[in-house]
């Protein structure tokens, strides 16, 4: 199966990072529409200790050919050490608003 869209998931500190991290993803147009989810809590192993935190979830829509691009950059921009940055193919949806991710994340 070979899909031209994916979803990334992306856990941020607080809505502030979250939201920094939506507008620069979309204005460089790695990512056509980014959804934020306030109110999460994650729990996980960290450093040999289970953690909780309160967390924000990023939804990222992109095409497949600008997740290397998105996930590097990211990267760089993620305040976290080892970010949480899982991509999802999309394997059905409107074939609209499909080509609209795609016009939106041409380079």
């Amino acid at each position: 199966m070979h899909s031209r869209h994916r979803l990334l998931l992306c856990t941020c500190p607080d809505p502030e990072t979250a939201q920094a991290l939506a507008e620069r993803l979309v204005d460089e147009r790695l990512a056509a529409c980014v959804n934020i989810l306030p109110g999460i809590r994650s729990v996980y192993r960290w450093e040999d200790a289970v953690q909780q935190d309160s967390e924000t979830l990023l939804l990222v829509k992109t095409g497949a050919e600008r997740v290397s691009e998105l996930i590097e950059r990211l990267r760089e921009l993620h305040p976290y050490e080892v970010p949480e940055i899982i991509a999802l193919p999309i394997t059905e949806g409107l074939s609209d608003y499909l080509s609209w991710v795609d016009a939106c994340t041409s380079s």
